[in-house]
């Protein structure tokens, strides 16, 4: 049960008790703080941050801690999982010259995945990265780790140059190294972290929205269709929820492979 589902239902507001619909808003993901040090604020989502990055730090540990050549279950997990991210989302993107970043994706990946797929987990129910400040810190390191690779394997010039693409009109460059250049400081890093922010924030807000709308009509009478109803569309939120948490995983970390990739090797 969510924060603002819990309040309701605490509060005793029902579809006969006179109160109006407590629509779940911004309000839904702001929490009040554990506990305080000075202005320092320890929150859920901050704790949730960190028992995401444990939880993939000791699984990884554990997995490969004593590596057999014949894995228990534990590592062949670990095995699949680094797999699938080498397979699915370096490869295609970097080659074999690129697994050197294959523990950064790893780490990467399913550290957002985690996060993400805590909003389905009983009594955490929330996606860390809904909070936009816990996706910024992701997107700047990804932002300067590719700048960093671009100026080390290209060049500072040469990494800006290869952005405009050759055999332009020069008129065209009026236009186009602008656009280039908004592209690269501006709209790449924007969208980035936006992308992943807001789905996550949206499908929060709707698995809210339908869990205290079914609390809300519940009742032995008309209203009892009503929730029904709602519950079915929170069971299907639930349902594609669960696609979307590992789908903007991937999108990020695959993007994130992507701009690596035209750091290391010019795309012209």
């Amino acid at each position: 049960m969510t924060g603002a589902v819990a309040a309701a239902a605490g509060g005793g507001c029902h579809i006969f008790s006179g109160c109006g619909f407590p629509s779940p808003g911004l309000q839904s993901f702001i929490w009040t703080p554990m506990f305080k040090i000075g202005s320092f604020s320890f929150t859920k989502p901050m704790l949730l941050g960190i028992l995401a990055a444990l939880v993939v730090i000791v699984f990884f540990w554990l997995a490969f801690r004593k590596p057999k050549l014949i894995p228990g279950r534990t590592q062949s997990l670990g095995e699949m999982a680094i797999l699938a991210v080498r397979d699915q989302i370096l490869r295609p993107s970097l080659g074999r010259k690129g697994d050197s970043y294959l523990p950064f994706l790893v780490s990467l990946f399913f550290f957002i995945y985690i996060m993400n797929v805590m909003e389905l987990i009983p009594l955490l129910q929330f996606p860390v990265t809904s909070r936009i400040g816990f996706v910024w810190p992701m997107v700047f390191i990804v932002y300067f780790l590719y700048l960093y690779l671009g100026f080390k394997h290209q060049g500072a010039w040469g990494y800006f140059r290869n952005m405009i693409p050759p055999g332009v009109p020069w008129p065209i460059y009026i236009i186009l190294v602008p656009v280039e250049l908004l592209r690269f400081f501006f709209f790449q890093p924007l969208t980035l972290g936006v992308r992943l922010f807001g789905n996550m924030f949206a499908g929060h807000l709707l698995l809210t929205i339908f869990y205290l709308a079914t609390w809300y009509m519940l009742s032995l009478s008309v209203g009892l269709l009503y929730a029904v109803g709602s519950f079915a569309l929170a069971i299907f939120v639930f349902v594609l929820e669960t696609l979307v948490t590992l789908l903007q995983a991937f999108i990020f970390t695959t993007l994130t492979a992507t701009y690596i990739a035209s750091s290391v090797e010019p795309a012209h």
